[in-house]
């Protein structure tokens, strides 16, 4: 029966699959939001974007484009809803302004409040998209604000967070400087390759040619008139097919062997001095009777005879007006020589192929003049000595998981020793004290470690998320954000299946352990703990999946009343924000706490959500893993009245649901000292039976 729930719920939530949210901005709304002198235009008939103007006396100059995150990246926060953001581009990728406009994430909702969420938001205003923007010390603003790589704060308790706010705002921001100021399409550029620094050799001109670090076409005449055969304009020129028409040279200048080897150590910083990092400086030399340097050609312009793709992406070409001179060997002296920057929004990949091509266009006289042309190619390839390879998306959860492996590690670890130690646990429960001293070491790792410090508190919130993405047909990849997180859930997965909930909510809930530490803090205080009467605790237990219940109910319909249902658990107030929050919450998270102490985890057993969930989940267990004999509950009650948990009825059966494999009653079952039918087949036991006392004959 729980599995044909489970497969009626994930069919359900499939079925309330719908569109994403769009967004609510109007254009008065938005001209609020922006300072004059900046005016909001009419909205982008294409594409959900208001162009936006500066008002310059009489002049009125495109400043940028304004639209909403929602539009184009409803990458879901941890509530399952995605952040919509505010996002003003100026026409070179510069971030103008970023506003949030709504989010849901519950460590903003309540815990730290919005302001560090503004606040890390305000830090991209003059940043650009040309850089590289990532997370973490932000000691390189200022005078570096410029540079190709940028770090901004985070935010404490919210990295994961911020990260999805990160990547929801440059994958819009991208998509948007694709469509309207030139950005590459499908690019990144953070995520192309970037050349090395440190390559640095002293060559002369043949040595370079030979290393391949400039490459050489020559195109002769008669390759110039066999192309234009047929064309309807074949002019024979002067010479024979074999003379030079053009010979071409294309190199990499930013490439330390090639710059520094033809330039001075001036002309070299100077070239450093006039590209961004990222940014492309190609060297293109022509001789010959025909260059592509034309007639028209003014400095600092684009020219209309060379032209470069790298695949299907044309890139733009744009003089960068150097007058540096060159170290050229004697033949090319006088030659024309140009370096031309392709800007790094661009998208030019260094590792991949660029193809120059050298366009020859004639004129064909009729009625009608008509203009042929040819276009003769050189293709360029940068030796891969000279690169280093793209890094995986900063962007993304890849760089996430990679700065966490060391956490990644210690969380492998932990969580293999308590898998040998529940699949294996004679050694363990061989004695009481050995039992207990592991126990309480692992729930100290687990509130210190998996809690307080690597924030992986498994918590309702992740389901919810989970279903309010579904309703509304979202990508999951918002949950790698969070590796910690991502890894426990895997383990827990894979145990549900095996033992059932016990192991998370024994084991690697850190408010669970909070609880735990605090009880025995209690007794060892002398305050007695109670147990509720069986069928009193057997209602109780019943509770916390009402509240599970209410909570997906909620979820399906109202992402703004989940986020204040899911408050019933003190995760956040104790594990996430260590306390620090408005009095309720506190109270709250502080009274079940000290319920614990008289009622043991009254928390856990009767109204935690996620416990419901797990239980419900854990009824696909495979296993009745822990040992029975025929007289456990029939006559022996030892591991009843022991269980803190109730969780064993009286016939002796073990409700799974509610076990939280503490491994007490294992404990028992293999001491000879402490389970009864044990100690009743104890051969050097001898039990004395005496006759009943003459008064109780008596009476009977």
């Amino acid at each position: 029966m729980s599995r044909l729930w489970v497969v009626w719920l994930i069919a359900f939530l499939h079925g309330l699959a719908s569109d994403a949210q769009a967004g609510v901005m109007t254009r008065a709304s938005l001209q609020q939001r922006l300072p004059a002198p900046l005016v909001v235009g009419e909205r982008d008939a294409q594409l959900p974007v208001w162009p936006i103007f500066r008002q310059d006396a009489t002049a009125t100059a495109l400043a940028g484009y304004v639209f909403e995150s929602i539009d184009f990246a409803a990458i879901p926060g941890f509530s399952g809803t995605p952040f919509n953001l505010l996002v003003a581009l100026d026409p070179k990728g510069g971030f103008l302004d970023v506003q949030v406009l709504s989010q849901h994430e519950p460590v903003f909702l309540e815990g730290l409040g919005e302001a560090p969420l503004i606040r890390f938001a305000g830090q991209y205003q003059g940043l650009s998209l040309r850089q590289n923007i990532k997370i973490g010390s932000n000691a390189n603003r200022g005078e570096e604000r410029g540079s190709a790589n940028v770090y901004i704060d985070g935010v404490a308790k919210a990295t994961a967070s911020v990260r999805i706010l990160n990547q929801s705002l440059l994958s819009a921001a991208l998509h948007v400087a694709r469509a309207r100021l030139g950005f590459a399409p499908g690019r990144d550029p953070a995520l192309v390759a970037r050349l090395r620094r440190d390559t640095y050799a002293p060559m002369h001109w043949d040595a370079l040619l030979k290393a391949g670090l400039i490459r050489h076409a020559r195109i002769t005449l008669g390759t110039v008139e066999k192309a234009f055969e047929g064309s309807g304009v074949e002019q024979p020129m002067a010479g024979a097919a074999g003379e030079t028409f053009c010979d071409l040279y294309v190199a990499y200048l930013n490439a330390p062997p090639v710059g520094r080897n033809l330039l001075s150590d001036a002309g070299w910083q100077h070239l450093l001095g006039r590209i961004d990092d990222g940014d492309h400086a190609l060297l293109v030399i022509a001789s010959g009777p025909y260059t592509f340097v034309g007639d028209k050609f003014v400095r600092g312009a684009v020219p209309d005879r060379l032209t470069l793709k790298q695949g299907e992406l044309p890139l733009e070409l744009r003089d960068l007006d150097l007058d540096d001179p060159l170290a050229l060997p004697a033949s090319l002296r006088g030659a024309d020589a140009k370096v031309f920057r392709v800007i790094g929004p661009a998208g030019l990949d260094p590792a991949q192929t660029l193809d120059f091509s050298l366009r020859v266009t004639r004129d064909k006289v009729m009625v009608y003049p008509e203009r042929i042309s040819r276009s003769f190619a050189l293709p360029y390839t940068l030796p891969a000595s000279q690169l280093t390879p793209p890094d995986t998306d900063s962007k993304g959860w890849h760089g996430v998981w990679r700065s966490r492996a060391w956490e990644l590690a210690v969380l492998t670890g932990a969580l293999a020793l308590l898998a040998v130690v529940l699949a294996r646990p004679r050694w363990i429960v061989a004695t009481p004290t050995r039992l207990a001293r592991f126990r309480t070491g692992y729930l100290v790792f687990t509130l210190g470690f998996i809690g307080w410090f690597a924030q992986g508190q498994l918590s309702i919130v992740n389901l919810t998320a989970l279903i309010q993405s579904a309703r509304a047909g979202r990508d999951l990849a918002f949950f790698l954000h969070d590796p910690m997180t991502v890894a426990l859930w895997a383990f827990v997965a894979a145990t549900l299946v095996v033992w059932g909930r016990g192991t998370f909510c024994g084991w690697l809930c850190p408010f669970g352990a909070m609880q735990e530490l605090v009880g025995q803090a209690a007794r060892r205080a002398g305050i007695q703990r109670f147990k509720l009467h069986r069928a009193l605790d057997a209602k109780l237990k019943g509770v916390k999946y009402a509240v599970l219940a209410a909570i997906i109910g909620l979820a399906v319909v109202s992402p703004t009343w989940t986020d204040r249902a899911v408050e019933i658990e003190p995760f956040k107030t104790a594990i996430t924000l260590n306390f620090v929050r408005s009095w309720p919450f506190v109270a709250w998270a502080l009274g079940l706490l000290l319920m614990n102490a008289v009622l043991y985890k009254g928390f856990c057993r009767y109204l935690c959500p996620l416990g419901a969930g797990l239980g419900l989940l854990g009824r696909m267990r495979l296993l009745r893993w822990i040992p029975r004999r025929s007289e456990c509950g029939t006559p022996c009650q030892t591991c009843r009245h022991r269980c803190e948990y109730q969780a064993i009825q009286p016939g002796g059966a073990i409700v799974y649901e509610e076990c939280f494999q503490c491994l007490d009653c294992v404990a028992i079952h293999d001491s000879p000292e402490r389970c009864a039918p044990l100690i009743a087949l104890r051969r050097d036991r001898v039990i004395t039976i005496r006759p009943l006392p003459a008064s109780i004959r008596s009476d009977a």
